[in-house]
């Protein structure tokens, strides 16, 4: 069965809002990246994340690993306010998310990616349909901007699965659902 695995940059204060104004990258993060679209056939989107990138990455066309990625990779948009979707390769989702979401996980195919959708990351984790969650975690405090987790919410557990440290200081960590919670 496929799994929806997202990746965040994150700053050590939680801030998920505009990551290239900030990140820290390096040929390690680069790789984290490369081998998490590598494992990946399929994008899900949320409506603000897709906006953003329907924008921007078309115009790059195949100009970098993850423009090549994003452009030519089917990408699920969630989104209740969306009408009609221009960005080639997209498909709305319906109302009924989790029942479209697991008939998705259960088709043949590679990880399904979530790149950012900060609210749509929180949303699949509480409702335990997010498999593995990918942070590169910067050492940078922002002090403002939309953050992973906003408000309080309901618990769950995590675990860790593997972590990282590189050259620059980012964390590089995984977590998954601890089972049973």
């Amino acid at each position: 069965m496929r799994k929806i695995v997202a990746g965040l940059s994150v700053s050590l204060d939680g801030v998920t809002e505009s990551p290239p104004d900030w990140m820290l990258l390096n040929h390690e993060a680069d790789e984290v990246i490369r081998a998490s679209i590598a494992e990946s056939d399929a994008i899900l989107l949320g409506r603000n994340t897709y906006a953003d990138f329907a924008r921007m990455w078309p115009g790059l066309g195949d100009s970098s690993p993850m423009a090549a990625f994003l452009n030519n990779t089917p990408k699920y948009v969630v989104s209740s306010t969306l009408a009609e979707l221009d960005w080639s390769g997209s498909t709305l989702l319906g109302a009924d998310l989790a029942a479209e979401l697991t008939a998705l996980k259960g088709k043949p195919g590679k990880n399904i990616h979530i790149p950012g959708s900060p609210r749509l990351v929180r949303s699949l984790l509480l409702a335990g349909l997010l498999d593995e969650l990918n942070l590169l975690i910067h050492p940078i405090v922002l002090g403002s901007g939309t953050r992973l987790f906003e408000s309080p919410s309901d618990r769950v557990d995590l675990e860790l699965a593997a972590s990282r440290t590189f050259e620059n200081g980012v964390l590089s960590v995984t977590y998954r659902p601890k089972p049973g919670s």
